[in-house]
């Protein structure tokens, strides 16, 4: 599920920022871009973001912007000195030469230890804040899918009927192409080809399973919790059942019931990759 949140905090050495960005994954997967110094807290990152997420793949970003006094730290030692003491025919050195030796202009920077209890606070507010923003998406997305259950519930009760009014179709039009032919069939030739007939395109199960399947999805979202995996296989088995509707269609009708349960479980399934 995506998201996004962040959580800030002033200090007399600057601000830290710690920034959660969420988008769809089946798994879980953590990045970082955090300062170098702050590294080695990536691992206690990595374990507080999993403790609350199971899904998605999360991009954690944390700054240190120091205060501007303190921005820049000029880094006095004897190294010309040294360097004198060492090479005494070398002329002096300037003043420029000095400050592009690398350590001599310091930036203002955290240590891992001492900054370790405030970025995992910091962390910790994000990802509250994170996941009361994915619940209320997640409201969004339960209406989205009951709407869609209902409209499924209502084709597959148009269905039913169907069927009666298709065998009888066939048992007249078989009834008139043999009196037509002049052939001498007898009503139990007639009748086997129309209990076979009524056993091909029969479609009792697959409606049975299909609002079985459909009850099953309600009482997953009414559970709530971690279910994304399990509805995103309950929509393999929806499509599942649409599609041998539709392979076994005599009728406009029950191959338009088809197309349109597909639709839906289509939709549904695009949706169901963003609940965790």
């Amino acid at each position: 599920m995506t998201g996004f949140a962040a959580a800030a905090e002033e200090s007399p050495r600057g601000s830290l920022a710690v920034e959660l960005k969420t988008v769809n994954h089946r798994y879980l997967e953590f990045q970082t871009r955090i300062p170098e110094e702050l590294r080695p807290l990536e691992p206690a990152m990595r374990e507080a973001v999993a403790a609350k997420l199971t899904r998605g793949k999360v991009d954690c970003r944390v700054t240190f912007t120091p205060v501007e006094s303190a921005r820049r730290t000029l880094v006095l030692d004897a190294a010309s000195r040294q360097v004198l003491t060492r090479f005494p025919q070398a002329r002096p050195l300037s003043v420029a030469e000095v400050l592009h030796w690398p350590g001599v202009l310091a930036e203002e920077s955290l240590s891992a230890d001492t900054a370790k209890d405030q970025v995992l606070g910091l962390l910790a507010r994000a990802i509250r804040d994170l996941d009361q923003t994915r619940a209320r998406e997640g409201e969004k997305l339960e209406a989205i899918l009951r709407d869609r259950l209902d409209r499924m519930a209502v084709l597959a009760k148009e269905a039913e009927p169907l069927m009666p009014g298709a065998v009888k179709a066939f048992a007249d039009k078989l009834a008139a192409k043999v009196a037509e032919a002049g052939a001498s069939a007898s009503d139990e030739r007639i009748h086997q080809e129309i209990v076979l007939y009524a056993a091909r395109i029969d479609v009792d199960e697959e409606l049975t399973r299909l609002v079985a399947h459909i009850t099953e999805f309600r009482r997953v979202l009414g559970k709530g919790g971690t279910c994304g995996k399990r509805l995103d296989f309950l929509c393999q088995e929806l499509n599942r059942e649409a599609n041998t509707l539709g392979s076994k269609s005599v009728s406009n009708d029950l191959t338009r019931i088809s197309v349109e349960l597909k639709v839906l479980i289509e939709q549904m399934r695009e949706q169901v990759q963003n609940i965790e």
